[in-house]
Parts: structure tokens; C-alpha cells; sequence
């Protein structure tokens, strides 16, 4: 009785040990590398995968993309200053039977080969260009570590410098330069600010220049016209004048007498006037003796005492 029931508990441990050899669970994200009396076999996706007990083995490679944050490693650049670099690497196994044959382990050689290439990559190049380029630098870290880790089966996706970290004096030193440079942008800005003004007020006074020259073309323009008009009216007026002192002395119909009479008084007005010297045509020359003969003609007779 005692040996019926030990033969079965060895049985149901058999079964045990046989069913956890076989029967294999692989999460989403992983693929299981089988290997038959250590020779490679098959790549099995997720799933339930079925191994031969006791001869096949099975070897699960996380194929997501994994973020290796490498350790702070100190690396001198091309002009000769030591910084302290922090770099991370996005990695992905798209190999995996290369990746666990082809390397004894691919996450130690990935993580050895990105020190190798950041000192490679910052002795080409001088503390402001790591300084300002990083995304070049990020660039060329990424193709250097591709040629290497292609034959592994590992795809590096993307490389980013974490942190860069120059000595104490240099810093001090890069936080003067930034100082200076603020002062002189401060500067130029200044500078700029005071000479568009300049330019904003000469360009005020030239058009109020143009705009008072202008105003004073205008009111010329509206004296002229305004004498220009009272001009017209006044030879308008003289017109009108002459025009009527004319009709009424012909509808009158003066004679030579009447003539020679008006003449005479408009030369006696012109000899009452305060001129030095006097003009006398030789027309009205003429007629001052026919003017007196006229007037002693038309005078009345005078009575004899």
C-alpha cells in the first residue's frame, strides 16, 4: 500500500516536471529563441509554445525598444577641457537569434560600445560645438554604434545627450561670455532703438517741412487768385464806368467847345497838383487859346459905367 502510493506521487511529480519543460507561456512583446541540445531550433512568437522535455530549451528576448541611461563617464573634447557626459540609448533587438549567438551579451556590449563612441564623438569636437551641436552629435553617435551593432541584431533608434557638465572655471568662464554677449545685444538694441528714433524724428520734421510748404503754396496759390480776381472785378468795374460816363456824354452829343472846355480843367487839376514839373501835350498847347476865345466869346457882355 505504502509503495502504490509513493509510485504515484512520483508518478504525478514526473508529470509535473514534464509539463513545465513542455509548456511554455511568452508575454506580448517577447519572443522565445528555442534551442535543441544547445543548437539553435526556431524563433516562437508570443503565445503558448510546446518544447520536447529534457531537450529543448527555450530563451525569451525582450524585443520592445529599451531605454539604457548609461553612467555619468567624464570625456575630454578636441581643445583639451573635460566634461562629464550622460548619454541614453534607445536600443530594440529586431535579430534575436543574433542577438544571443553573435555576442555572449548584447546589453554589456551596447552599453560598452556607446562609452566608446561618446569619447570618440566628443574628442572630434570642441567644448561650444558639444556645447551648441548636440543634435549633430547625437546624429553621428547613432551611425558610429549602427555599424557596430547591426551584426548583433540590435537597431539603435536614437541617442540623446542627457547632460553635459564643463569643469567650475569654465563655467564661470561661459557665464561671463553669456554676460557679455547679453551687454552688447543690450547694447546694439540701445544703439538700434536711438538711431530709429533719430530716423523716426528727422523723418517727422521733413514731413512737416513738406506739409508747411505745402500750406504756404497753397495760400500763394489763393492770393494770387484772390488779387487776380479783384482785378477782373476792378477793370470790370472801370469798364462799367467809362462805359456809362461814355453813353451819357454822347447821348449829350458834346460839341468841339464842350470838348476843348473839359480838357482845359482837367489840365488845370493836373497843374494844381504837387508835381515838380509839368507835362503839357502839344495838342492841349493848341487849345488854350481856343479856349479862351471860347470863353470870352460865351461870356455875358459886361455893363459900361
Amino acid at each position: 500500500m505504502l509503495g502504490g502510493t509513493l509510485l504515484v506521487v512520483l508518478v504525478v511529480v514526473l508529470a509535473v516536471l514534464v509539463a513545465r519543460s513542455s509548456i511554455r507561456l511568452i508575454q506580448q512583446g517577447n519572443v522565445g529563441v528555442v534551442k535543441r541540445l544547445g543548437q539553435f531550433r526556431a524563433v516562437r512568437g508570443p503565445g503558448v509554445v510546446f518544447l520536447l522535455p529534457f531537450v529543448d530549451q527555450l530563451n525569451r528576448v525582450d524585443t520592445r525598444e529599451t531605454p539604457r541611461t548609461g553612467d555619468r563617464q567624464e570625456v575630454i573634447t578636441r581643445d583639451n577641457v573635460a566634461v562629464t557626459v550622460n548619454a541614453t540609448i534607445f536600443s530594440q533587438v529586431v535579430d534575436p537569434q543574433a542577438a544571443l549567438f553573435n555576442v555572449s551579451d548584447y546589453r554589456v556590449a551596447i552599453d560598452q560600445q556607446a562609452r566608446t563612441t561618446l569619447r570618440n564623438a566628443f574628442g572630434n569636437v570642441t567644448l561650444d560645438q558639444a556645447l551648441s551641436e548636440r543634435e549633430q552629435l547625437n546624429a553621428s553617435m547613432q551611425q558610429q554604434m549602427e555599424s557596430v551593432t547591426d551584426k548583433w541584431g540590435i537597431r539603435i533608434n536614437r541617442i540623446e545627450i542627457v547632460d553635459i557638465t564643463p569643469p567650475a572655471p569654465v563655467l564661470q568662464a561661459l557665464a561671463l561670455q553669456k554676460q557679455a554677449d547679453q551687454e552688447k545685444r543690450a547694447a546694439v538694441l540701445q544703439s538700434e532703438g536711438q538711431q530709429q528714433a533719430a530716423i523716426n524724428i528727422a523723418e517727422g520734421q521733413r514731413q512737416a517741412t513738406v506739409k508747411a510748404a505745402q500750406a504756404e503754396r497753397e495760400a500763394a496759390i489763393l492770393r494770387a487768385e484772390g488779387a487776380k480776381q479783384a482785378t477782373i472785378l476792378d477793370a470790370e468795374a472801370r469798364a462799367i464806368a467809362i462805359g456809362a460816363v461814355y453813353g451819357a456824354i454822347r447821348n449829350q452829343a458834346p460839341d468841339q467847345a464842350l470838348i476843348a472846355i473839359l480838357q482845359l480843367e482837367t489840365l488845370a487839376k493836373v497843374a494844381n497838383s504837387n508835381n515838380a514839373k509839368l507835362v503839357v501835350p502839344v495838342e492841349a498847347a493848341g487849345l488854350l487859346g481856343a479856349a479862351q476865345t471860347l470863353k470870352e466869346a460865351l461870356a455875358p457882355p459886361t455893363s459900361k459905367q
